[in-house]
């Protein structure tokens, strides 16, 4: 798996290509500052953008509050942020520091376990779609189909050219 990681940094010149980040992205960190309560709010309508793109309200996000080192300069408190991350389905929340680099790595950690489990999940049901049509709509084995053990063996060839694995892309 490629980790790709794209920071918007939130400024007006990258609205244009957010969309595309957001279609092509696995999982995605929204960050604000907890020094300010507008930055915390213009997320509300990103993260509505991004579910509706993605068409799942259980995508990966994070939600990040930055420059907790600036403590006496917070608008935003910790139960405000961690109501949020309530309303937007018990996302993460985490509180970070970049200057002092406090639970950076935790953010990033937290997104890509998401993504693997997302994608594990994926592949489960997959499995399981497999495995029920190759015995016939029965998942157990128990009858249906004319399967045998020499099925087992041939090797299974794919169509067409082999995918690449896209990138995971946080935002």
């Amino acid at each position: 798996m490629i980790l790709e990681i794209l920071d918007t940094a939130g400024t007006e010149q990258f609205t244009a290509m957010r969309e595309l980040y957001m279609k092509s992205g696995q999982g995605f960190l929204l960050v604000f500052s907890i020094t300010s309560r507008s930055s915390l709010h213009e997320l509300n309508e990103l993260r509505e953008q991004l579910v509706n793109l993605k068409d799942d309200p259980e995508v990966p996000i994070v939600l990040v509050g930055n420059k907790s080192d600036l403590e006496e300069d917070r608008q935003v408190s910790r139960a405000a942020a961690f109501a949020v991350s309530q309303q937007w389905g018990n996302v993460p929340y985490y509180e970070t520091s970049a200057r002092r680099r406090a639970n950076v790595n935790e953010v990033f950690v937290d997104v890509c376990r998401q993504i693997i489990q997302v994608n594990e999940d994926r592949l489960k049901a997959l499995e399981e779609l497999r495995r029920k049509r190759r015995y016939g709509g029965h998942g157990d084995g128990g009858g249906g189909g004319d399967w045998d053990e020499r099925d087992e063996a041939r090797p299974r060839r794919r169509k067409g050219k082999r995918r690449r694995t896209t990138p995971c892309t946080i935002l």
